[in-house]
């Protein structure tokens, strides 16, 4: 909802607020004006388990009559984040595009989820690195010609960053630090080029420390 919209609805709450009750979810409370969200009970979920949404959507499978292998409900799970409700989605989408007749592979989901090639993030992770800033530059202009969604690759390049063995634990909650802030410019629509940049640069420059 746009900010316009929210202060309409602000209005709309105010005069019903003694006969009804509003439910308003979002993955980003930052995006919630400040006079609606002063008025709400905050309840914060944290993603479910990759058992129990295994066990939804293979139900959910079963019962819709699709078709799909474990690697790809396995590639569900990692690409939704424990967000079930958009695992769900990506199912329904791949289940449209494949048909009631064909079987859904990881390669679909991929496509579907926009997942950025694991070599894309590989290049990266041999980017920063180096503490080259040209090198780095190109990178990522080479990476946004492509059209991969920055905060897809801000969210493979954090787990594959919390994965490496090269980075003390210090260095890891310093550069989870940077992703928060990155992560929070782009929700707030700032340039992904120079986002991704501002990221590298400051991952090269912890890195190195």
């Amino acid at each position: 909802m746009t900010s316009d919209a929210q202060s309409a609805l602000r209005r709309t709450m105010e005069t019903y607020s003694k006969l009804t009750r509003f439910c308003l979810i979002c993955n980003y409370v930052t995006r919630i004006i400040e006079p609606l969200a002063s008025r709400c009970a905050k309840f914060r979920f944290k993603p479910l388990e990759e058992k129990h949404s295994k066990e939804r959507l293979e139900m959910i499978c079963q019962a819709e009559d699709v078709k799909i292998s474990p690697e790809a409900i396995v590639s569900l799970i990692q690409v939704s984040e424990g967000d079930l409700r958009k695992a769900t989605m990506f199912l329904q989408s791949a289940s449209r595009l494949v048909g009631k007749d064909s079987e859904i592979t990881e390669d679909i989901i991929a496509d579907i989820a926009g997942t950025v090639p694991e070599p894309v993030i590989d290049g990266l992770e041999a980017c920063w690195s180096t503490n080259d800033y040209k090198k780095i530059s190109a990178e990522i202009r080479d990476v946004v010609a492509e059209g991969h969604s920055a905060s897809r690759i801000l969210s493979q390049l954090h787990g594959r960053l919390l994965k490496n063995d090269s980075l003390n634990p210090l260095q890891k909650a310093r550069i989870a630090e940077v992703v928060g802030a990155v992560d929070k410019a782009l929700c707030d629509g700032a340039d992904e080029q120079l986002q991704l940049l501002n990221l590298m640069s400051r991952i090269s420059t912890i890195a190195a420390a």
